[in-house]
């Protein structure tokens, strides 16, 4: 069972340099930490994965595809009440509707209930206002009309400590999906994946290493920070994910075998921690989740983690922690910044395994 514990245990000095603008390449070129159970921590590059992994492990990847759900538009001059033309830049979050998403919006101050926002011929009303720049865009389009016109009108949504510090361009449009990515919905990428290559999939094949997928996607609510002093106030953000039949098998015949399962990404793990009915069995289907791990909690599915650098304070943060344990995480992180690692979206990698003293009694 997880326990309340102050938010500021999980803080940790990061500088500007580690901070990743731009990918490795190729992808597969980033360096990777390997923390394994027992809390040692060794130095690789991810083509080293397929020799730290099990032959018969099994890797559960996250197809989702980012959308381009990064837009700038125009809130044009009120005819009453004053006020000229407003830039408005928009990050959409959360589909609500056919025609509404949720989107954090700058600058909300200068926007009412009613007002159009224009993005070229696409154009958006503000159906309701919420704290913290959230708002509810009530588009003049739905369904696959509105998707194509999203993909046609923004960006890739780099997060906001890349997004602050240089523009998007035609790069971002690849670097920011995985080579796998399918199924539309993402409005941030499952940053763990995008080190994947086919040169890759090809070792860990030989290897005797097979992979699963499942979708879970992901909402720029993974970038918000903590408001609060204890993990037990803070209100988890909610995703939709979802486990077909035949990966719901193929993960419990590995329980079943004893063979690992290890998630890529804490998407992946949200997901299948999500979708599991007990230690060791999943089932399929689809929900949304909002599940919090933080140290103490337990895991039903999950052996070990692939995942990239987590911000300071954060809640993916507080996930790694669950699975090698505080002490161990903040070890690790500060051997990672001296070594010069990159951390967040674009940066390089670490392969968790669960703390020795978590399986001994789960």
């Amino acid at each position: 069972m997880s326990r309340a514990m102050k938010v500021e245990a999980f803080d940790f000095n990061l500088p500007e340099e580690n901070i990743a603008l731009r990918p490795a390449r190729p992808r597969d070129s980033a360096r990777l930490l390997h923390v394994d159970g027992a809390g040692k921590i060794a130095d690789h590059g991810v083509l080293d994965l397929p020799d730290l992994l099990q032959s018969g492990d099994l890797l559960v990847i996250n197809d989702t595809r980012v959308i381009r759900a990064a837009l700038e538009g125009t809130r044009p001059a009120r005819a009453v009440g004053g006020g000229g033309p407003v830039t408005v830049e928009v990050n959409l979050h959360m589909r609500v509707a056919d025609d509404s998403w949720r989107a954090f919006v700058r600058p909300a101050k200068r926007l009412k209930v009613d007002d159009e926002i224009q993005f070229g011929d696409l154009i958006a009303r503000v159906a309701h206002k919420a704290e913290g720049g959230d708002v509810t865009l009530a588009f003049d389009r739905a369904g696959a009309e509105l998707d194509a016109a999203i993909e046609a009108t923004g960006v890739p949504p780099l997060p906001p400590y890349i997004a602050r510090k240089r523009e998007v361009d035609a790069a971002d449009d690849e670097d920011y999906q995985t080579t796998f990515a399918r199924d539309a919905g993402s409005v941030a990428a499952p940053t763990a994946g995008l080190h994947f290559t086919d040169r890759l999939f090809e070792s860990l094949a030989a290897r005797g290493i097979e992979y699963v997928r499942v979708t879970l996607h992901v909402g720029a609510g993974t970038f918000l920070p903590m408001k609060v002093d204890d993990t037990d106030d803070h209100e988890m953000h909610s995703e939709w994910c979802t486990i077909s039949d035949s990966a719901a098998a193929a993960i419990n015949a590995a329980k079943q075998e004893g063979r690992r399962v290890i998630p890529v990404g804490t998407t992946a793990l949200r997901t299948i921690e999500s979708l599991a009915t007990r230690p060791g069995h999943i089932a399929a289907g689809s929900r949304d989740t909002d599940i919090f791990i933080t140290p103490g909690s337990s895991f039903a599915i999950a052996d070990a983690l692939l995942t990239n650098f987590h911000l300071p304070r954060s809640t993916l943060f507080m996930l790694v922690c669950a699975m090698s344990g505080l002490d161990v995480m903040q070890a690790a992180y500060a051997h990672a910044i001296a070594q010069g690692y990159r951390f967040y979206s674009y940066g390089d990698a670490c392969l968790l395994e669960r703390a020795a003293s978590d399986l001994s009694s789960s």
